[in-house]
């Protein structure tokens, strides 16, 4: 009889281990967050990426019942942030907001100063495509034109930086698809790039069309090329590659929120779920398409499978262009 009580108060505390493990993530999803949240954005403040933070930022606090601070960490090329967020606490209260750099860096750098594996996406809300524009006065009205005429000499393209989306996605177009000598000029980031292009200074400029939409729309800049599958609403007079004749090449940057790898994913779904909801909203919307972002939605696997084709996309481009920073 002992032994049989010792059987069944065996058994009674693995059944209630069990129910027990088994209602932990639950009760992990109802406790997150239990503290305020802080995002890093890993841009300057002013961008398209520090204006999707905030603009999620706002909602989220309230959705979550708790505060959320944005904090700028721009740097080594978006890897600042990240190894902040990859060393932080792995409880979904720090949060990166990166952009297709974060898929890029991992094929880019030799040196990130984290592993590729350290953070992992939560959800994907915004994309816009890469575009290239040059001053009213340059007679290529399309990419087609424009190619042309680099063939019979040799052309300059500004962008924000050598490991841009922006650049890669040029460099890849110019040398392995439209097969032309370009010299390139890299700013410090795209305002100065976009001035230069006003200025008539330099032949074209290679940017995501965030930055540049007001001056295309107002006829300050031309734009002959986006790298999207159609025209997109924001700059319609814009002509996409496929027109030129390029039509398998697309190309955009995207905002992302990213937490610690081993973050519960409990917590994980539940962001996941905050930001969707919050992307909905009429006024971050708004502010999305100011920048030229098309909203997107996506639950935690989506999101994964989604950053994982993206690092293959920009890794493609990175290797065949033999591109590398230390």
């Amino acid at each position: 009889m002992a032994g049989a009580g010792i059987w069944n108060g065996g058994l009674v505390a693995a059944v209630s281990l069990a129910m027990l493990a088994g209602s932990a993530p639950d009760a992990r999803a109802q406790t997150y967050p239990s503290q305020s949240i802080t995002i890093l954005v890993a841009a300057p403040a002013g961008g398209f990426a520090d204006g999707v933070a905030r603009a999620i930022g706002e909602k989220l606090g309230p959705r979550l019942g708790q505060s959320v601070i944005v904090e700028n960490r721009g740097g080594a090329g978006g890897n600042l942030a990240a190894r902040l967020v990859a060393q932080a606490k792995a409880d979904g209260h720090t949060i990166l907001v990166s952009t297709t750099s974060t898929a890029i860096n991992p094929t880019l750098y030799k040196n990130m100063g984290y592993a590729a594996g350290d953070i992992r996406p939560v959800a994907i809300v915004g994309s816009a495509p890469e575009a290239i524009v040059v001053h009213p006065s340059n007679p290529a009205n399309n990419l087609a034109e424009f190619v042309k005429a680099a063939k019979e000499k040799s052309v300059e393209f500004g962008t924000a930086g050598v490991g841009s989306g922006s650049y890669i996605a040029a460099e890849y177009f110019f040398k392995e698809l439209a097969k032309v000598q370009t010299v390139h000029v890299p700013f410090q980031g795209g305002a100065p790039a976009v001035t230069a292009a006003l200025g008539n200074h330099i032949t074209a400029i290679a940017l995501t069309v965030s930055p540049m939409i007001a001056h295309i729309n107002a006829g300050r800049l031309k734009g002959i090329g986006i790298a999207a599958a159609k025209r997109h609403p924001v700059v319609p007079t814009v002509p996409t590659f496929a027109e030129s004749g390029f039509p398998d090449f697309h190309a955009a940057s995207w905002v992302g929120f990213f937490v610690p790898s081993k973050s519960p994913d409990a917590a994980v779904t539940k962001l996941n779920a905050a930001i969707n909801e919050s992307l909905k909203e009429t006024d971050v919307q708004e502010r999305l398409k100011r920048f030229g972002l098309d909203p997107m939605f996506g639950d935690v696997a989506q999101t994964a499978a989604f950053f994982k084709s993206e690092g293959e996309h920009w890794g493609k481009m990175v290797r065949t262009l033999g591109l590398s920073i230390n």
